[in-house]
């Protein structure tokens, strides 16, 4: 709301940038998206307004089986991939999985359905030497 147009190493990063986590990626972006979505501008119509369907209702009506409703209920709310919305006791029967168990099962998704781009092995080769070059002039070793 700031006005910023650009986020710059908004997602993954931990220790100012000194390590970085999948889990805390699919998080992250899980969080962009609600911020990109709730940045979207609001239409503001008679359709938006569900003024037809006020009046279809009427005092002490329910909207659920309203077309205006049954039309936009699936679409209308943003959809997290990461929160888990059952009610309590659904999410209890669940295991009370928490954000980071579905960040690791989105996680291992992902890179399950990976697939590598098509690199030149000269290419590879020159980058696996300068990564070892630079762990040799005091670089920190990964994990990967």
């Amino acid at each position: 709301m700031g006005g910023a147009n650009i986020v710059m190493h908004g997602a993954g990063w931990m220790e100012g940038g000194l390590r970085a986590s999948f889990e805390k990626m699919v998080i992250d972006a899980d969080l962009l998206h609600m911020i990109a979505a709730f940045l979207e501008p609001m239409t503001v119509d008679d359709a938006t307004l569900a003024v037809d369907a006020i009046a279809e209702v009427g005092p002490g009506g329910h909207f659920f089986g309203v077309a205006h409703t049954q039309d936009r209920f699936r679409d209308a709310f943003f959809h997290p991939a990461i929160s888990d919305w059952r009610n309590f006791e659904a999410w209890q029967e669940a295991g009370s999985p928490t954000a980071l168990d579905h960040a690791r099962r989105r996680v291992r998704a992902l890179l399950d359905a990976y697939e590598p781009p098509a690199v030149d092995p000269a290419v590879v080769a020159e980058l696996d030497e300068f990564v070892a070059r630079r762990v040799a002039e005091g670089g920190v070793e990964t994990d990967f």
